[in-house]
This record gives structure tokens, sequence and C-alpha cells, in this order.
């Protein structure tokens, strides 16, 4: 069994509403994104003339910048932005922030897949009348292209990113905005995320019913009080559970 119930007993609460985290939840951010550097990377020495071990040595300070000054809001993750950053740091022209972008998210889309079962998990909920939805924290443009390019927007009755909510995860403003468009109260909704503090704790803080999805067994094990799985197979037979 893959699923591993740990906490209180089960809630009298009908389950009307699923709501996902996007990335390292529903596929691999990390791979991706090593998929997509070593292309800017490319393109820095190719096109700007520039060291490319210096361009991403910039583009590290960059982006620790911004998450220090704006890790409240969904500007934070922009792409454009930090390439903006390194640019302007560099002395290099301005035009090429928005071509990296375009080439680091591009390649990016290129390589992600769904990890497994997760179709066959949403479509299974779907089948049962539970509302599918996202709550993600970015910008909605590359979320929404990121959930086409994996298949699963067709499947989602609602999303909501940071962007749209205002606030970052674990603010609960991001979990009622996504119990208002599920249609129901946040305590027959059902959080499934990657991260503890900003998934688990931000869902159960705002009411909602958490599952961390962490493949290691062990990580896992050192949070008893958190319901846990380290895959999405089989999942299905243990949602009355909530």
């Amino acid at each position: 069994m893959n699923f591993r119930r740990r906490g209180t007993g089960k809630s009298d609460t009908m389950l009307k509403a699923v709501i996902f985290d996007i990335d390292d939840t529903l596929y691999s951010y990390r791979d991706a994104n090593d998929y997509a550097m070593p292309a800017v990377v490319s393109y820095a020495e190719r096109e700007l003339g520039v060291d490319g071990a210096v361009f991403l040595s910039q583009y590290q300070r960059a982006m620790e910048e911004q998450l220090s000054a704006h890790s409240a809001t969904a500007g934070c993750h922009s792409r454009a932005i930090r390439f903006q950053m390194t640019l302007e740091a560099m002395g290099l022209p301005l035009y090429h922030a928005a071509v990296l972008n375009d080439l680091y998210w591009n390649t990016f889309l290129e390589v992600i897949r769904p990890f497994p079962e997760v179709v066959a998990f949403m479509s299974a909920l779907k089948s049962r009348g539970i509302r599918l939805g996202v709550g993600s924290d970015m910008t909605a443009d590359w979320q929404l292209k990121k959930l086409h390019q994996l298949g699963l927007l067709e499947l989602l009755d609602f999303v909501v990113t940071s962007e749209e909510a205002g606030v970052e995860k674990p603010e609960s403003g991001l979990f009622s905005l996504c119990a208002k468009k599920a249609g129901c109260a946040p305590e027959e909704c059902l959080f499934i995320g990657d991260n503890l503090k900003k998934d688990v704790q931000g869902a159960r803080n705002a009411g909602m019913h958490a599952l961390w999805y962490q493949p290691d067994v062990a990580a896992a094990a050192e949070e008893p009080n958190v319901r846990s799985t380290p895959t999405y197979k089989g999942l299905i037979d243990h949602i009355n559970q909530f």
C-alpha cells in the first residue's frame, strides 16, 4: 500500500474537491530546469559573447536578490525579470531578456511529463464527481502552459496562481480562493503538494485536508503527524479516508 494514513481519525465531512500544487507535485520541475538552463547558458556564450560560468553566476545572484526583495509576491518567480537583472548587472543589451525568457520556458516545456498515474488519478476523481483544481505559486501564463503541455488542463475545473490571489503560499488567501472556486467549504477540500510548509501546513491552516506528495519515504517518516504518499498509484482507493 503506497498511502500512509497518519494523524487524527477519519473526518465525517465528504470530500468535494482535490487541489494540486504543480511544480514537483505533478511533474519534475528539477529535471526540466536542469534541461533548460544549459540552453540559456549556450545562448549567452554564442549570442552575447560572455563566459557561460560567469553568466550563470550572475544569474544566481540576480535570483537571490529577486527572491529576497519580492518573496511575498508572484513577481519573485519571473524569469524575465531575473534575466533582465542579469543583463543589467553585466552591462548587456536588455533586448535579450525576453529572448532568454522564451528560450528557457520553451526548452523547459519540451521535456515535462506528468508523474506516473497522475492522469489516471485525476480521471478517477473526475468520474466520482470531485472537482479538480490547482493552487500554485508563480505567474499564470507559464503555469497554464505547463498544465496544457502535461495534458492536465482539460481535467481541471479551476486554476489559482499566486499572481491571481495576490499572495504566496502558505498565506491563507490563496487557499481561500481555491475553496471559493471549488464552490465548497475548506474542510471539503484536499490539497496535495510537495512542500511541507507551503502546501501542507498552509492548507491545514486554511481549514483544508492536506496530503504531502513525498517520494522520499525516509523524509516522510520524519513527519509522523503528516499524511503522505510517495506515488499516485492506487491513491484513489484511499480518498474516502479524508
